[in-house]
């Protein structure tokens, strides 16, 4: 059995956003599957960096370029003639997005149509995999999970740009790569909050956490009710790339898709936090009260039924695993004796054969 069905070994792929922290992640993963990736990002967006740390560079062919400039993303595409796109860079937070919302809107949806766009131009053959967000849906507060046929929407910068982006790749797809001879192929992926070793971006509820617990201090929770479907990072990146294999053998799975975590594992911030203080072994928390902050959702979840019964995927490991996982990768960076680049590596290899042991499809083809 080869995870995948062997199909990343030797293909060409185009990442974008290899810098963050899904992109940091996929990259390793990638290349330990035998893909010959070029990275593209606009920087390296915190300190410390994941990219960085576990010096992910190597993997690849890495490039510095932005997405909004439409031309050079369009001789970028010329140059490396991928076999398969796979679009992760964005503007990712939601309190940036009301400070920054013109350049939020830039970057989410017309650098996501530069990128449709290019890829176009050159004509193909190419399969593309645009990867949005769990927030693209119009909230209505409910409890039950979000459907892919659910309307898009977002009260906010940043889920509206979410939602509009889904809208853009629906139009490319409808208006030029519909027709059964189209030798471009293009779905969008929905995932849930991801969270994992190596994140360090503002405003994100481990990074606070880790602030926090690496300097004695209490945690600061902003919303310690709010639900989120929270899933450990490699949960997604297995529904993207199995989405890949999909589209590389010919599968009808040219639409948006959910990925994110069993009902049953949805908890509340609190409780994302307690397991993380129980898991790391000390620490606190409190409510912090910000008068005037920007409005979140206070409820959120994915409906992941089409991915199980159409695709044959599902969660891998469960929310204390997600979270065990989680607080093992940030131990070992805070004791700065370890080779980050083969913890990743082993959890990489942990969660696959995890995922072949509950028999899930891409793990056992």
């Amino acid at each position: 059995m080869t995870v995948f069905g062997g199909v990343f070994d030797g293909l060409r792929i185009l990442l974008t956003g290899h810098t963050g922290f899904k992109g940091s992640w996929l990259s390793i993963w990638l290349a330990k599957l035998g893909a010959e990736v070029t990275g593209l990002s606009i920087d390296i967006p915190t300190t410390p960096s994941l990219f960085e740390l576990t010096g992910a560079a190597e993997c690849l062919d890495h490039r510095f370029g932005d997405i909004c400039d439409a031309a050079a993303m369009a001789a970028l595409v010329r140059e490396v003639r991928p076999d398969v796109v796979l679009h992760l860079a964005a503007q990712p937070l939601v309190r940036l997005s009301y400070r920054e919302p013109l350049a939020t809107l830039e970057t989410n949806v017309m650098g996501t149509a530069n990128v449709l766009e290019a890829v176009r131009a050159w004509g193909g053959p190419c399969d593309i995999v645009v990867v949005t967000s769990d927030k693209c849906y119009r909230n209505d507060g409910r409890r039950g999970g979000y459907r892919e046929t659910d309307p898009m929407g977002g009260h906010d910068p940043y889920s509206m740009s979410k939602g509009a982006a889904e809208l853009v790749v629906e139009s490319w797809r409808s208006s030029y790569f519909a027709a059964p001879e189209s030798p471009i192929r293009l779905a969008s992926a929905r995932a849930g909050n991801v969270i994992g070793g190596g994140d360090w971006a503002e405003d994100r509820i481990i990074t606070d956490s880790i602030a926090a617990l690496t300097k004695g201090q209490s945690i600061s929770i902003r919303n310690p009710l709010a639900t989120r479907p929270w899933q450990h990072v490699l949960e997604p990146l297995s529904g993207y790339m199995w989405l890949v294999h999909q589209l590389r053998i010919g599968a009808q799975v040219t639409q948006g898709w959910n990925f994110g975590p069993d009902q049953k594992n949805i908890r509340n911030v609190q409780q994302l936090v307690d397991e993380f203080v129980k898991d790391w072994g000390s620490g606190s928390a409190d409510h912090l009260d910000e008068a005037g902050a920007p409005t979140e959702a206070t409820t959120l979840s994915l409906n992941i039924e089409r991915a199980w019964s159409e695709l044959a995927w599902k969660p891998a490991w469960d929310f204390e695993r997600t979270i065990a996982e989680t607080v093992g990768w940030y131990r070992a960076w805070s004791q700065g004796t370890q080779d980050l680049r083969r913890i990743t590596e082993d959890q990489i290899d942990a969660y696959s054969r995890d995922a072949a042991a509950l028999s899930i499809a891409w793990a056992v083809t």
